[in-house]
């Protein structure tokens, strides 16, 4: 009797385990670009890391369609300067503080 408890429980156990679903898309993908204005004059990296080849120097008040907020210090950013659009990383200091 023990063996066919322990049996059924651990069975159940195990299918509750295999049957629950991990929401996986996130509502962060969804999101679309937030337009923001650059408080300095920044550039656009091709990474992020300063290091990083340079894009494009952006001047300050320049309108900045912000991504996504990868990192502590960068966040995915497209430009369109001169007519042409850019994709690259930005520091986060060329925003100012957002509260």
């Amino acid at each position: 009797m023990n063996r066919t408890l322990l049996f059924l429980f651990s069975s159940l156990s195990l299918f509750a385990c295999t049957t629950t679903k991990e929401d996986t898309s996130g509502s962060r993908t969804s999101k679309t670009p937030v337009a923001h204005n650059t408080v300095v004059e920044c550039i656009l990296y091709d990474g992020m890391k300063k290091t990083s080849p340079q894009l494009v120097t952006i001047t300050a008040g320049t309108e900045v369609q912000v991504t996504d907020t990868v990192d502590y210090y960068f966040m995915k950013a497209r430009v369109t300067k001169d007519g042409k659009t850019y994709d690259g990383y930005m520091q986060r200091q060329c925003f100012g503080n957002r509260n």
